[in-house]
């Protein structure tokens, strides 16, 4: 029997562990998986991370330096980095530093938890270097490489997917029980009190208009909690605000977004990534446009898609539905529906190809070291900002302190292995290969 392939997930949110920890089970479906929490700002609660309802064999809090201390040490087969841009810049160059010429080495992979509407080429700049940059949809994909192509990068590692959470049964209508409208919140759009103030009484008083109905207040986090984005204005808050309260059938709720759709006949927001999950279950989906169609907002992004409409039009009873063309080129209905055929559009076998990457990957001897577009040449200016935040030097090498010490291990030992690590760094840098690789193992030892 094969042995299970051992997967790291590096996330610094819920959300992205939601999307880390579901992808290694699309691309590695037998695995042992080991989940890190990059330490920071949105650091995800023991609350969020059983709401997002995924777990690992080991779950460990890291920084930066500490993780590529841990993939160094220990063999993993996959590692897949759920992680803002700049994070996962940091963790390429750590690797590009442990293995600096073809080694035997995990395949790196990452990619974008859910719509991309803003710091296109930034953020996916950031994340050139891994083997496998994964692309939600086609659409997706065509941006993707076309920012790679455009700078004279290797596209390559672009792979079109789905995103790994789509799924859950498809719409049926309310029938006999209430029907329920699901108002899916964002941490940060809009941002300013005024406007979030605004969507909160519009959904209270669609609640006072249809008193036979539900309308669900979802909410991402509780105060003081943080998510992948920075939420100022909590609608907890604002609620408290409201003269007379919530009416009795609206109310706040928390809880996994796919169960809270379980029982959705429309979801609204302004441009969530739930509303991919609803349209892929045929549930009547409204995108807002009543603060306007704006980049800042996002909602930009469902242009074509049939479901912009206002408060007053859901009001007044309408329930958009998305348009099949617009689905297709997301990737959230299954070919039989739509026609169009492509690999992120046919349900379980939207990893189909990214799987086989991954497998083919795995089979080889040895891979090249990591080779990110940003290098101290191509981004002098830029690139070791970042990599200090994460306190790494600019070529990618752990600052002193940045690593705690292995429990039980000597200080003789740390030194020894830190010096055998220079030296086979230095045996690359003056092209002795056949030597460095020995000096290497022996600094693992």
């Amino acid at each position: 029997m094969p042995e299970r392939k051992r997967v790291a997930v590096l996330a610094d949110s819920d959300t992205r562990w939601k999307w880390g920890a579901l992808t290694a089970r699309r691309l590695v479906p037998d695995h042992r998986l080991t989940g890190f929490l990059l330490r920071g700002r949105a650091t995800p609660t023991a609350r969020q991370l059983g709401e997002v309802g995924v777990r690992a064999d080991r779950l460990s809090e890291v920084t930066c330096a500490e993780f590529l201390a841990e993939i160094e040490r220990e063999r993993y087969d996959v590692v897949v980095l759920a992680l803002v841009g700049g994070a996962v810049q940091a963790v390429l160059h750590g690797a590009r530093a442990l293995w600096p010429a073809p080694a035997r080495r995990p395949v790196l992979v990452t990619g974008y938890v859910g719509v991309v509407y803003e710091k296109l080429a930034d953020g996916l700049l950031l994340r050139h270097g891994a083997d496998l940059v994964l692309a939600n949809s086609r659409h997706d994909a065509q941006r993707f490489r076309a920012v790679y192509e455009g700078v004279g990068a290797d596209a390559a590692a672009v792979t079109e997917t789905a995103l790994p959470f789509l799924g859950g049964a498809p719409y049926e209508p309310a029938g006999s029980r209430a029907h329920t409208v699901v108002f899916a919140v964002q941490p940060s759009v809009p941002d300013s009190r005024a406007d979030r103030a605004y969507l909160l009484e519009r959904a209270a008083g669609h609640a006072r208009l249809h008193p036979g109905r539900e309308v669900l207040i979802k909410l991402r986090s509780k105060p003081g909690e943080h998510t992948t984005h920075l939420e100022e204005q909590p609608y907890q808050r604002l609620a408290e605000k409201i003269p007379g309260g919530l009416p009795a059938n609206c109310r706040l709720v928390y809880g996994n977004m796919g169960e809270v759709l379980d029982g959705a006949d429309l979801l609204v927001t302004v441009s969530s990534t739930a509303a991919l999950e609803s349209l892929h279950r045929s549930i009547p989906t409204a995108i807002l446009t009543d603060l306007g169609i704006r980049e800042a907002l996002g909602n930009h992004h469902f242009l074509g898609s049939g479901c912009l409409a206002s408060w007053d039009q859901i009001d007044s009873g309408l329930l958009p539905a998305g348009d099949p063309a617009w689905l297709a080129a997301q990737g959230v209905l299954p070919a039989a529906d739509t026609g169009a055929g492509t690999a992120a559009d046919t349900g379980a076998d939207a990893y189909a190809v990214a799987r086989a990457k991954v497998a083919g990957l795995l089979a080889a001897a040895r891979l090249p070291s990591p080779a990110p577009y940003y290098t101290r040449t191509t981004a002098p200016g830029y690139l070791p900002g970042i990599l200090a935040r994460h306190h790494l030097a600019p070529d990618g090498t752990p600052l002193p302190g940045a690593v705690r010490p292995a429990a039980g291990e000597s200080r003789l030992r740390r030194r020894l292995r830190a010096h055998l690590r220079e030296a086979a760094r230095g045996a690359y840098r003056h092209g002795v290969q056949r030597v460095a690789p020995v000096i290497r193992r022996l600094g693992e030892l």
